[in-house]
């Protein structure tokens, strides 16, 4: 007897719709799964055989073939294994012919019968075209954040069997766990002096523009870079919705009700490897830290101690707001619309500006300048100097602005850049950006300067504009860009690396 039933498998943040067919027919007993399935997913045959006996259940002494359709398409992991186990009850005759029609499932068992959840549900699930879908009692509301049909929870095997049985109903949905609580984010009151830094952040944030810090060792770099998170603005539907697939394809933890809704930060160690960063490596092509930071902030501190080829694998995320990952066996493309903020010394003792105190050689400076490629470099919008705030200030200075009103500014920056069709200035085409960034005599005559002596590029000249259209959106001026508007722009991009070396 045949039967089909729909299930899913995750390749980089996507789900892949399979169908599942199962045949049992006379013959030498064996089981064969075809269609192009992984390791993991081959192993569903012991796993499969071990859960229907321990749940009372037989075993068909006959010839068993499972196909993965389309078999064009590599299947990965265990998520498979319960639509396999209904499937072949179905064709074994235990079941109803009918029991499956518009069911899909998804979910890995164990030996003991249970159902467990696997990692990438939310797409697995936003692939699968059923009017019901079975899944793990604790991925149930991870299942409901896609609204693709009814969701059915399980806990066991037979409890599946039974309920498309018509033995019992099916199990009720557990109680909706706690939305997301947002994690501690430190005040920007708590930061004394660096009103520079404080206006580059406020900058970035309103804009989506990255930012590059550059400073002794304790002047505060890290300590501002962990209050950005708190200027962003809470995540549209839409967002929320991209971060959770990305969140659960990574086998991130996700909130108790299912969606992430405060924009992600994300802090990868130095000594991270490319495929990490970036994404891919395991079958699935998984996402890497970079996609797991989308609509968020990627925070990279202590920039001169990543490998300069891991750094150079950002450029075209950092252009294009995506990663295509390109292996033998599948192509992905990987959202990546990210705020860096990344954080390095001067040098690598960290006191180059200090006289007398630097213990590294001219060649050492220029050996750990070079770890920035020039073509990296430029993408950072915003390139600052961030150096140790007096003594006065940090024993007895006033308090800053605090988070909350700062944020109210970057809320109002940001819907102005709404109102031009884009979620912030960063994201202005070259179109858009003509007619948003229109230039009195005086800024055009600061570009064409710039770009005469090679200080700025064709990429920063776009850049130095959108840059200047956010710093006057937060200002409330409207019109074209004037001179200061452009000069503050201009100087919020020099290299703070070169003119240290100058120094």
């Amino acid at each position: 007897m045949f039967t089909t039933i729909h299930s899913a498998t995750v390749l980089g943040v996507e789900g892949q719709s399979v169908t599942v067919e199962a045949h049992v027919s006379s013959g030498l007993p064996g089981f064969s799964i075809v269609g192009l399935p992984d390791t993991a997913c081959r192993e569903a045959r012991d796993r499969v055989r071990a859960a229907l006996l321990s749940s009372g259940l037989r075993w068909p002494k006959q010839r068993i073939t499972v196909n993965l359709a389309p078999s064009s398409v590599r299947k990965v992991g265990s998520g498979l294994d319960l639509a396999i186990a209904l499937a072949l009850l179905v064709a074994d005759g235990q079941l109803g012919e009918d029991v499956l029609t518009g069911l899909g499932a998804v979910g890995e068992l164990g030996l003991d019968g249970t159902v467990r959840p696997v990692a990438g549900i939310v797409p697995a699930i936003d692939a699968i075209d059923a009017a019901e879908i079975v899944v793990a009692r604790e991925a149930a509301h991870l299942a409901g954040v896609v609204g693709r049909g009814l969701v059915r929870s399980v806990s066991t095997l037979r409890e599946a069997v039974e309920a498309l049985a018509g033995e019992s109903p099916w199990p009720p949905l557990p109680p909706e766990g706690e939305p997301e609580v947002p994690s501690f984010v430190p005040d920007l009151r708590d930061v004394r002096g660096q009103s520079a830094a404080r206006r580059a952040l406020e900058i970035a944030a309103a804009g989506g523009h990255h930012l590059l810090m550059v400073g002794p060792p304790g002047a505060g770099k890290t300590m501002l870079a962990r209050r950005l998170p708190g200027l962003l603005p809470a995540l549209d539907p839409e967002q929320s919705l991209t971060v959770t697939k990305v969140h659960s394809a990574a086998g991130l933890a996700l909130p108790g009700n299912g969606l992430v809704r405060t924009p992600p930060f994300r802090d990868p160690h130095h000594s991270t490897t490319m495929v990490a960063l970036i994404g891919g490596g395991a079958p699935t092509l998984r996402p890497g830290e970079v996609s797991c930071a989308t609509h968020g902030v990627l925070f990279l501190d202590e920039l001169g101690e990543f490998s300069p080829h891991v750094l150079d694998a950002l450029r075209q995320p950092l252009e294009q707001g995506s990663i295509r990952v390109s292996r033998a066996a599948a192509t992905v493309v990987l959202p990546a619309q990210m705020l860096l903020v990344a954080a390095m010394n001067p040098c690598p003792c960290g006191e180059a500006n200090r006289p007398g105190h630097c213990r590294c050689s001219d060649r050492d400076r220029a050996r750990y300048r070079r770890r920035l490629s020039g073509p990296l470099l430029d993408r950072f919008d915003l390139r600052i100097d961030v150096m140790r705030p007096d003594t006065d200030r940090l024993l007895g200075g006033s308090a800053g602005e605090s988070t909350a009103e700062v944020a109210a500014r970057v809320v109002e920056a940001r819907r102005i850049a709404a109102s031009r069709g884009v979620v912030c200035n960063a994201e202005l085409s070259h179109g858009e950006l003509e007619a948003a960034t229109p230039l009195e005599r005086g800024a055009r005559n600061l570009l064409d300067t710039a770009l005469r002596v090679g200080s700025l590029t064709a990429r920063g000249l776009t850049r130095v504009r959108r840059l200047a259209r956010t710093i006057a959106d937060l200002e409330g001026a409207t019109g074209p860009l004037n001179a200061e508007h452009v000069g503050t722009a201009l100087a919020l991009r020099s290299d703070p690396l070169a003119r240290q070396e100058a120094a």
